[in-house]
């Protein structure tokens, strides 16, 4: 097995640990590094001389872990660490960490972005990925600007001092365009910002003021046509998507009606609904659609004020805002005017 390497972008170096290292390691360890690393409060200088022994041997059998100490240009001893330890074939979990009085200069980012190269590179691994608390904001700023994406969360997928935690998962693939160019940088952007469910609800009436409400299997109460958007589909054509589906037929979208902003609800994360104006039908629509039978149990005609108690809260109180003044675009929060 060839040396541990030292990589250098010519102020930051990443080289192999040293014995006289770990003293000054050990007299550095802080809060922070005990809070998110799981440490005793006062861990022994025994317990990160056996990590550092348990690298080297790795190493020098297959690899398996590179652990390297990072020194700064104009510093003297270690300013931090950083790893990558292979978890399974091709893929590698990076961890790494800044010694408190030198926090602030952007050294894990670059000491991070060393050791990608490396990884791709000499040890020929096609995936990296880090493990960060969701409340370890320096971390995961770290990790974005690393390049890794944000993949998702593994619901108390760690245990931290006693308590069962959370980890959001970033990861960053040998084929994924760089962090510096647009399409590397806009799918980095797209992984982190937030990503709103989007709902396209049709509103048909009759003659009379009624509206067409659906007997759904899903739960108790009644259900305006339509449903959620899915990825890549713009919210009409998920309108009438759904009125197919549901309907056996897409009616004809006179506009929109109304747009409502719903917060968290059971279980739900907020969201965005579109209610679009089906028109006035004859009564006799009712005989020419075709419910699905499987998530569409029946329709039928409400009135206003027959609708309290039969739908959800939040559609009792818009349906008869909206069906009260179809002409007008209701902006809306929670089912009520702004």
């Amino acid at each position: 097995m060839p040396p541990q390497p030292t990589l250098t972008d010519g102020d930051l170096t990443l080289r192999p640990w040293r014995d006289e290292d770990i003293d000054v390691a050990h007299g550095l360890s802080d809060d922070q590094m005990v809070r998110w690393f799981g440490l005793a409060e006062d861990p022994p200088r025994s317990d990160l001389a056996d990590e550092v022994e348990e690298a080297r041997d790795a190493y020098a059998d297959d690899r398996s872990v590179v652990s390297f100490v990072v020194e700064l240009a104009g510093e003297s001893g270690p300013v931090g660490t950083v790893e990558v330890r292979r978890i399974s074939p091709g893929v590698g979990a990076v961890t790494w960490t800044t010694y408190k009085p030198y926090r602030g200069r952007q050294i894990a980012r670059r000491a991070v972005r060393l050791l990608v190269v490396y990884a791709f590179g000499e040890l020929e691994l096609d995936r990296l990925q880090v493990h960060v608390d969701p409340e370890n904001h320096a971390a995961a700023r770290v990790a974005i600007r690393s390049g890794f994406r944000r993949e998702g969360l593994l619901r108390g997928g760690a245990v931290l001092q006693g308590e069962r935690r959370d980890v959001a998962v970033y990861g960053l693939r040998r084929d994924d365009p760089r962090a510096d160019t647009l399409s590397g940088w806009t799918a980095l952007m797209d992984s982190v910002l937030p990503k709103k469910r989007v709902i396209a609800h049709v509103v048909v009436r009759d003659p009379a003021g009624r509206v067409l409400l659906c007997k759904v299997s899903y739960k108790k109460d009644l259900e305006l046509p339509g449903g959620v958007v899915e990825p890549d589909e713009d919210p009409l054509t998920g309108a009438r998507r759904e009125m197919e589906e549901e309907l056996g037929t897409a009616l004809p979208v006179n506009g929109v009606l109304a747009i409502d902003w719903l917060p968290r609800w059971e279980g739900w994360g907020d969201a965005i609904e579109i209610l679009y104006d089906g028109g006035v039908h004859d009564a006799s629509l009712i005989s020419t659609l075709q419910p699905d039978g499987f998530e569409i149990l029946g329709l039928d005609w409400y009135a206003p004020d027959e609708l309290a108690g039969l739908v959800s809260p939040l559609n009792a109180r818009r349906l008869p805002v909206l069906l009260a003044d179809p002409s007008h675009l209701h902006n809306l929060r929670d089912g009520s005017p702004y």
